[in-house]
């Protein structure tokens, strides 16, 4: 267990943004001996391994068993997670004697979380190479920026509650005067460039403190982009152990799930629907068959759930909680924030039970307005029966996030098994598992 959990927090340290992220992820597949593949070419496709990205910030991958397939199991989590991004002209002079950084935010995030800690800055620059652009990642990797807070005798009503305007309470100091114009030479020297050959970068702040296991009996851990990186983790490693019989195992790890998914590598895009039509037209179906093939399959979309908070137990359904190291959390909600319905909680609730996976089950306050989201976006362009899942977790969009140590191993398992069983689709409203 405390194997697992260093080995996944090593994986977060390594993906700051989600261009980090998908290539931690293809690193893996390469490794494993996963052919790249380009959406720009044509494919052939042979038994094993292949994956391809999309904007460098989303990755899907899939399994060819031997002696073919007609049907798709899916796992979908996403890469990005709440954060500060850089505007193109970031410098900015304070009273005269500063550099701060203009920011913007990057989906919702706990606001008051990133301010008084070291934070650093990575992602990507578009280089001009001759009469080429080509995109390289960033990343500094030191403490680079701090956002200060305003001490208690200047704001005596920060304790009573305090609405932080991002224009002006969230803008991160770089240094000094003589800081002026160092931003750009730091990013270029990130990535092996001239200054005057980046083009255009897409940059974020990131925290980063390491990662921590702690409790009475190390049973929590703490770090920076749990949600949703653990369940990309986990589900890569699941992923990775399965060999699948008689359905294709796909794997995908989407992008900007956090801003609500509506861009070329995100959930409400084409690139699902793209790959599972163009892998079943490359193994020779057409037409008919490749919607059938869709309409037979199965996707687990995996993001985290929120745990019973111990300060806070009052913000939680009686009935349908969670809690950490409870097991992985199946998710419902009558408005369709999730995509759950029966059928499919009935499969995936049936997997883990067979495999010896605890499981909770996790709907809001009837009077609370949760969250969404990518499986219902998804679903809009691969129409399947699909679950809802995920790992329980306290301080969601946190800048510091924490998790329960045993369910990093509780989600691999049941991906795992998940992958590993063939779910197959009948006539409508009947599926066997084998």
């Amino acid at each position: 267990m405390e194997h697992m959990t260093r080995d996944f927090m090593d994986f977060v340290r390594r993906a700051p943004t989600a261009f980090h992220a998908c290539e931690a992820v293809c690193e893996a597949l390469r490794t494993a001996g996963f052919a790249e593949l380009q959406e720009r070419e044509p494919w052939r496709l042979a038994p094993g391994g292949y994956f391809l990205t999309r904007n460098r910030s989303a990755v899907a991958a899939f399994i060819v068993p031997e002696g073919g397939a007609d049907h798709f199991q899916i796992v979908a989590s996403h890469g990005d997670s709440p954060t500060f991004q850089l505007k193109p002209v970031a410098e900015d002079v304070a009273a005269g004697a500063y550099v701060r950084l203009n920011v913007e935010r990057y989906g919702g995030m706990l606001m008051s979380t990133w301010l008084d800690r070291p934070l650093s800055i990575a992602g990507r620059a578009v280089v001009r190479d001759g009469d080429r652009l080509e995109t390289r990642l960033v990343d500094f990797d030191r403490d680079a920026v701090l956002i200060p807070n305003m001490p208690i005798h200047f704001n005596r009503e920060v304790n009573d509650g305090y609405k932080f305007n991002p224009q002006v309470d969230l803008l991160p100091l770089y240094g000094d005067l003589q800081a002026q114009g160092k931003l750009a030479e730091e990013v270029a020297r990130s990535c092996g460039a001239r200054a005057e050959d980046i083009v255009a970068s897409d940059l974020y702040l990131y925290n980063r403190t390491p990662g921590a296991i702690w409790g009475a009996s190390g049973e929590f851990f703490s770090c920076p982009r749990i949600d949703d990186l653990e369940c990309a983790y986990a589900s890569l490693q699941a992923f990775l152990d399965a060999a699948p019989a008689g359905h294709i195992s796909v794997y995908a790890l989407l992008d900007n799930e956090e801003v609500g998914s509506g861009t070329k590598q995100g959930a409400d895009s084409t690139l699902l629907r793209d790959v599972l039509v163009r892998v079943s037209e490359a193994l020779g179906m057409a037409g008919s068959q490749v919607r059938a093939a869709i309409a037979a399959s199965f996707m687990v979309s995996a993001d985290n759930a929120h745990a019973v908070h111990p300060n806070h137990p009052e913000k939680y359904d009686a009935g349908n909680r969670a809690f950490l190291n409870g097991g992985v959390v199946v998710k419902r909600n009558a408005n369709q924030k999730y995509t759950t319905d029966a059928v499919s909680a009935a499969v995936f609730e049936e997997i883990c039970r067979r495999t010896g996976v605890p499981v909770q089950r996790y709907s809001n306050r009837s009077d609370i307005l949760g969250g969404s989201t990518l499986g219902n976006i998804a679903n809009a362009h691969v129409s399947m029966n699909t679950v809802d899942v995920g790992l329980a977790q306290l301080a969601m969009h946190s800048c510091y996030e924490t998790a329960g140590a045993r369910d990093l191993v509780h989600l691999t398992d049941a991906l795992r098994a998940f992958y590993r069983t063939d779910v197959r689709c009948g006539r409508d409203g009947e599926i066997s598992l084998a």
